[in-house]
C-alpha cells in the first residue's frame, strides 16, 4: 500500500520518468552507432528490422529471467493473457518500432529524438478527445498546441531552399511510430488492471522481437557478426533500455492517469538531443535556432499541462 502511495507522488513519477526518458533518449545515438558496428546501411530496411527484432527479443528475455529469479519460480502467462500480450506486441513493439527504426534511419538523431517526444502529446489527445477516459482541460489543449507548434518549427529550414522539411519515410514514419506508442500506453493501462506489468512487458517484447527478427531475416536482412565486444555490449545495453524503461513506464501508467505520466515525455527529446550532440557529432544541429525554439515550446507546453486543471468537458 505504501508503495502504491509513493508511486502516485509527483516527485516519484518525475524520478522514475527521468530514468525512463534518459534511457529512451540514449537509444537514438545507440541505434545509429549500432548500424555502423553491425554494418547495416540506412537504406537496408530488412536488416534494420532484423537488428531491432534481436534487440527486443533479448529485452523480453531479460525481463522474464529477472522476474522469474525475483519470484523464485518461472513467470509463465496464463492462457487468457495471451490475447493481451499479442495486442501489446503489435502496438508497442512490431508496429511502433517498424516505423521508428526506418524513420530514424532517414532523419538525424536530434530530429528523430525530438519527434519521439510527441508520443506524450498524442497520448493526451487520445485519452481526452478520442477515448474520453480523462477530462479535457484548457491547460491540456494549450499544451498540446504548443507541443505540435514545436514539432512544426523544428522542421523548418532557415538556411536551405525548402522552407519546410518533412518526408514520409523519415519524420513521417517517426510520427506514425509515436501514434502506435500512444495507443500501447493506453493498452498497458487497461491490461495492467488484470495482469502483471512485468509479465506483459517481457512476453510482448519476446513475441514482438521474434516476429521482427524472423520477418527481417526472411526478407533478406543480415547483420555483420564480427562487431566485437563493443558491438555486443551495445546490443545488450539497447536491450536493457527497453527492458528497464518500458517496465518502469508501465508501472507508472498502472497507478497514475495516462496524461499525468505522458507529459513527462519532454525529457526524452531533451536527453536525446544532448546525447546525440555528444555521441553523433550533431552539436551544430542540436544548437540550431529552430531546434532550441522547439525544445522551449515543448517544455512550456508540458509545464502548462502539468499545472492545476481548469476543466472544460468531462
Amino acid at each position: 500500500m505504501n508503495g502504491t502511495k509513493t508511486i502516485n507522488k509527483t516527485w516519484a513519477i518525475f524520478l522514475l520518468a527521468c530514468v525512463c526518458c534518459f534511457l529512451w533518449g540514449s537509444a537514438t545515438p545507440s541505434i545509429k552507432t549500432g548500424y555502423e558496428l553491425f554494418h547495416i546501411a540506412q537504406s537496408d530496411t530488412w536488416s534494420i528490422i532484423l537488428f531491432a527484432g534481436i534487440r527486443f527479443f533479448i529485452a523480453g528475455l531479460l525481463v522474464v529471467l529477472f522476474e522469474s529469479l525475483r519470484n523464485r519460480r518461472p513467470v509463465v502467462p496464463s492462457r487468457d493473457a495471451v490475447p493481451s500480450i499479442v495486442a501489446l506486441a503489435l502496438a508497442q513493439t512490431i508496429i511502433q518500432y517498424f516505423f521508428f527504426y526506418i524513420g530514424l534511419a532517414h532523419t538525424s538523431g536530434v530530429t528523430g529524438t525530438i519527434l519521439s517526444g510527441s508520443g506524450g502529446f498524442l497520448s493526451i489527445i487520445l485519452v481526452c478527445f478520442v477515448l474520453r477516459t480523462e477530462s479535457v482541460t484548457a491547460n491540456k489543449i494549450v499544451g498540446v498546441i504548443l507541443g505540435f507548434a514545436g514539432i512544426v518549427i523544428m522542421n523548418i529550414s532557415f538556411t536551405g531552399t525548402d522552407s519546410f522539411h518533412f518526408t514520409l519515410l523519415g519524420e513521417g514514419f517517426v510520427l506514425l511510430s509515436q501514434i502506435s506508442y500512444a495507443l500501447s500506453g493506453i493498452m498497458v493501462k487497461s491490461f495492467s488492471k488484470k495482469y502483471s506489468v512485468t509479465m506483459l512487458s517481457g512476453y510482448q517484447f519476446m513475441l514482438g522481437g521474434l516476429v521482427m527478427a524472423i520477418v527481417g531475416y526472411a526478407a533478406g536482412g543480415r547483420m555483420y557478426m564480427g562487431a566485437g565486444l563493443v558491438g555486443y555490449v551495445l546490443l545488450v545495453y539497447m536491450a536493457l533500455i527497453s527492458a528497464v524503461a518500458y517496465t518502469l513506464w508501465g508501472t507508472l501508467l498502472k497507478y497514475n492517469p495516462v496524461s499525468r505520466v505522458a507529459i513527462f515525455n519532454f525529457l526524452t527529446p531533451l536527453f536525446g538531443a544532448l546525447l546525440s550532440a555528444i555521441f553523433l557529432g550533431e552539436a551544430q544541429e542540436a544548437l540550431a535556432a529552430n531546434k532550441l525554439i522547439a525544445l522551449v515550446l515543448v517544455c512550456v507546453g508540458i509545464y502548462i499541462v502539468n499545472r492545476g486543471p481548469k476543466e472544460i468537458d468531462g
